[in-house]
């Protein structure tokens, strides 16, 4: 009888501790294969963007490096989700937060949670807000100058500059605002339009964009150049006027990417961009989140990587 009790109150002991385990599996806090590792949620609502389709994998690449699990978030253009998904990731407790290529101001509250959470918050190429830890991309206002005057260089001082544009990007905001300096400079270069790209899509919408102004400016100078705030638009805009035979017309892009400096050596109507280190950033990126989880502070709250011009000649 002794025995039999005995045997009885271990079975019972045993499913207890086993319906603990499952529970606390449940929640995500412990008992998990994954229990101790570092979880860092990468997040973007433009993750079909090549350049940032290229952060978003070194991003991953280093954090597993680390022994950090990454959990990657595309809302595929809808910022509204975004907030939603960062509220998610949130509740989650999640270890840390990277926003790829997004305005942090659209997330200021879900930014703001997350610190009330002692959730770091981190930017890759994106701004930086009160609440986050920090954010590396480039020195855009530098590449914008840098790219704008070896654009009016070209031109001679004179024309008449399309600007194809996407100020709702903190980067792309920062770079059009020094065009605005630099124009407010030039009196010879007018600005025939300003026109805000279609994001996602944003080599497409160029091109539809391009083919319209080309229609309505038919005449030899009406158009001279092309100034895009980031390449896709840049190649959109230029395969419209290569298509339409404009051999008058040059377009100026900044990122680097791997098309437009393609088209670049090939003599296009892209004659130029700025090629940005995204790879670089996302390093940076990492090694700031390291130090964070090690108790240490960030070395700054917006850290740039470098950026060089590429031309025809420097790109052969």
């Amino acid at each position: 009888m002794k025995k039999g009790f005995l045997l009885l109150t271990a079975i019972i002991l045993a499913l207890s501790l086993a319906a603990c385990g499952a529970s606390e599996n449940e929640s995500g806090n412990a008992g998990t294969e994954n229990a101790g590792q570092k979880i860092v949620s990468i997040m973007t609502p433009f993750l079909s963007s090549v350049t940032t389709g290229q952060m978003v994998e070194e991003l991953k690449k280093d954090a597993e490096a680390k022994g950090w699990k990454t959990n990657v978030v595309d809302t595929k253009g809808d910022v509204g989700q975004l907030a939603s998904r960062m509220e998610d990731v949130i509740s989650s407790k999640t270890d840390a937060i990277v926003l790829v290529s997004t305005d942090p101001n659209q997330v200021k509250s879900q930014i703001q949670s997350a610190a009330e959470h002692n959730i770091p918050v981190f930017g890759c190429d994106s701004g930086y807000i009160e609440g986050m830890a920090m954010n590396a991309t480039s020195d855009n206002a530098a590449m914008s100058e840098m790219i704008t005057n070896h654009l009016f260089e070209t031109i001679g001082g004179k024309g008449n500059l399309v600007v194809l544009t996407y100020r709702a990007h903190p980067g792309v905001l920062k770079r059009t605002e020094k065009l605005d300096e630099l124009l407010a400079a030039a009196p010879d270069v007018k600005t025939v339009t300003e026109q805000q790209v279609e994001v996602p899509g944003p080599i497409e919408s160029a091109r539809k964009q391009m083919e319209s102004l080309l229609l309505a400016n038919q005449q030899e100078g009406a158009v001279t150049a092309v100034w895009a705030g980031w390449d896709e638009p840049a190649i959109g805009a230029a395969q419209a006027i290569e298509a339409a035979g404009r051999d008058d017309i040059v377009v100026i892009g900044i990122d680097g990417n791997s098309q437009a400096v393609d088209m670049i050596k090939k003599g296009s109507p892209l004659i130029a961009t700025v090629e940005q280190n995204f790879e670089g950033m996302a390093d940076i990126v990492v090694a700031q989140i390291d130090r964070t989880f090690q108790g240490q502070e960030v070395e700054g709250t917006e850290l740039y990587a470098p950026a060089s011009l590429i031309t025809k000649d420097s790109a052969e």
